[in-house]
């Protein structure tokens, strides 16, 4: 009977410490949640923005149509892991140049990047924008659009500088099309 015992006692050590091993196991292999090939309206590659996405086990894209036709007409794209939010990229229609101001990121010291007309970067997010169609007379709106990506989620903030100017003309050149400004339509 003792034999028994010790044997039992013996298979739940093994169970118990086989348990320990795989959960340390999974935390070393743990990784960015699958995603669809294309996210955000198709605007990006899921391989493109991946580098800068934290680890997890379920990841939840949500987004309206992408439709920018009226004044202010603002369309964002969130992808959160684990229910926290991870990337998120923000499309604005302006009537007007002057409209565009970023002047709350003044706190963030963004760098000037090449990436539409004005492009910035600072160390969690970026920004450009470009003219669709311009103002034809003080009073007359034109289409001016501006870009925002938010990367606050990521564990690495180092591959940003590298992988957000990538992402940010991506979107510059997928809203173009979307809104047929075609290469012309302003840097």
């Amino acid at each position: 009977m003792r034999r028994f015992v010790n044997a039992a006692a013996a298979a739940s050590i093994f169970v118990i410490l086989t348990g320990l091993l795989t959960g340390c196991s999974d935390s070393e292999r743990k990784a960015v949640p699958e995603l669809p090939k294309r996210i955000c309206w198709n605007a990006f590659a899921s391989s493109d923005v991946s580098p800068i996405l934290p680890t997890g086990d379920e990841a939840t894209v949500s987004h309206r149509p992408f439709v920018l036709v009226e004044d202010l007409d603002s369309v964002t794209c969130s992808l959160s892991i684990d229910g926290a939010p991870a990337f998120m990229v923000n499309a604005t229609l302006r009537g007007f140049e002057d409209q565009i101001d970023w002047t709350s990121m003044d706190k963030a010291k963004p760098q000037s990047i090449n990436v539409g007309k004005k492009g910035i970067l600072w160390d969690i997010g970026a920004a450009a924008y470009f003219t669709c169609k311009p103002s034809s007379g003080p009073g007359s709106p034109g289409k001016y659009i501006n870009l925002f990506i938010d990367a606050g989620g990521t564990p690495d903030k180092a591959k940003l500088p590298t992988v957000l100017p990538k992402l940010l003309r991506q979107f510059v050149e997928f809203v173009r099309r979307e809104l047929k400004c075609g290469a012309g339509g302003g840097s």
